[in-house]
């Protein structure tokens, strides 16, 4: 790996962690809605590399239990094929599973 691709890697971290932030200040309700509803965003980082962004939300375990939320980016190249994924659970409540 050279130093362009731990760059670009170290920026898509940060781009997949920042959305999960953003996406962790909604409240259950609102991120229930995203069931069955995948959402794709394209993000242009600071080094001009263009990433997609995936989004999904699924039952962690049960219909109306805890929600997962899962976010996976990559640059079109052949991170396409092994995206950076990254999630965390939400319960009913709005507390954090596993946290």
């Amino acid at each position: 790996m050279d130093i362009v691709d731990r760059v670009e890697k170290r920026e898509a971290r940060s781009i997949l962690q920042e959305l999960l932030d953003e996406l962790r200040e909604r409240p259950y309700s609102e991120l229930a809605k995203l069931i069955g509803d995948s959402q794709q965003r394209e993000i242009t980082g600071e080094s001009g590399t263009r990433y997609q962004v995936e989004m999904e939300a699924v039952w962690n375990d049960k219909r109306e239990g805890n929600l997962r939320i899962v976010a996976a980016i990559d640059d079109g190249g052949w991170r396409a094929f092994v995206p950076l994924t990254d999630s965390f659970i939400i319960a009913p409540d709005g507390s954090f599973v596993g946290e």
